[in-house]
Parts: structure tokens; sequence; C-alpha cells
């Protein structure tokens, strides 16, 4: 999890950094945790830093799957609306049969799978607009592979901005001090590793 996303010469190599970099936010926004602290919505929200990384694991898998299976549309779910709409809402939720180890293996897994994608896909192929969502653009047929992976970048630094504020209200711990703990960065005189809070 390094600090700042590594240069690259290429336009695609730089992407991919970035993607990945916000990717690694979610492993550094929950280093440390307990299942019972990464369950808790300690903000007027009803996130937890759980249920952020559920979402953001699906949200990647949607949108990953749309960039690999352009110009085509990815197989309709057939499942009924109602199972639709319940599997959406629980993406939001650190259920009490769920651990964050599992969680953070699920986002790993898709991590790694999101990046192949978009390391081998066409960044020019045409991605195509489904209509019948109200907030996507009615005026626009098809995306680009790479506006889809500019948009996962986007929709992931948001939700690292969310679980960096979850974080700091469950124990204080902000980012850096996170990241110098897991990465075992050497101590400055104005940056100290997070540690958990005395018993």
């Amino acid at each position: 999890m390094p600090g700042m996303p590594d240069p690259a010469a290429g336009e695609r190599q730089t992407l991919i950094n970035f993607l990945a970099f916000q990717q690694n936010a979610f492993l550094g926004v929950s280093y440390g945790l307990t299942d019972e602290q990464a369950r808790t919505t300690p903000t007027v929200s009803a996130l937890s830093i759980g249920g952020l990384i559920k979402h953001v694991t699906f949200c990647q898998k949607g949108w990953t799957e749309r960039a690999e299976h352009a110009p085509a549309m990815p197989a309709p779910d057939a499942r009924p609306m109602d199972e639709l709409m319940a599997e959406y809402e629980d993406q939001y939720v650190m259920r009490e049969d769920e651990t964050l180890a599992g969680l953070i293996e699920d986002l790993v897994a898709q991590n790694a799978e999101t990046l192949r994608v978009f390391g081998e896909a066409d960044l020019d192929a045409p991605v195509p607009v489904p209509h019948d969502v109200p907030w996507f653009p009615q005026d626009i047929d098809h995306w680009s592979v790479r506006w889809v992976l500019l948009h996962l970048v986007e929709e992931l630094s948001r939700h690292a901005g969310h679980a960096d504020i979850v974080r700091e209200s469950v124990d204080g711990a902000t980012m850096y001090e996170l990241l110098a703990a897991a990465e075992e960065w050497p101590e400055t005189d104005w940056l100290k590793r997070w540690r958990p809070a005395a018993v």
C-alpha cells in the first residue's frame, strides 16, 4: 500500500496505477480493525467500513463485467427485482455472519480481476449505456472502456473518503498513520504509526 500511485510512462499503466492506489485505500483504512469495529456505524450515515468494502467489491464487479464484455452487454441477471434490490441493499451492510477478513479476501480477489481486465481491454472499445437507469445519460449510447476505468477511480476515491471519515470516527485513526503502521514506515516527529488504543 504505497503512499502515492507509482509513476508510469504510458497512459494505460498510469490509469492502472491510480486504480490500484484507490483499491488499496480500503486495505489501509481497515487496518487493525476488529469485526465489531468494522461493522459499527459511528457517524450520522448508515455506512460502516465493512459495508463500504462490500459495496466497492460489488461495484467493481459490475463495471468490470461491462468493460470485459464490450462492445456487448453482460448477460442480464434474470432474478426477480425484489431479490436484486435486496442484494443491492445488503452491499452496504456488514452482517453479523460476515468477517472483515472474509470481506477483504473478496475485495482483494476482485481488485486483481479488475486490474486484469483493464490491463488487457481495448481502452477505446464502446461500452453500452443502459437507458433503463435514470442516472445514466439518455443522450449517448456508449462510454469507452477508458471512461469506465476512470469512473471506477472516481467511485473508489469517493467511497475511500467516506471510509476515512468513518474510520476516524471509530478510533481516531487517519490515513497516513494507518499506512505508516501497515507499511512499517519510519516514524518522524510529525508522523507516528497507528497503534491500538490501550484497553
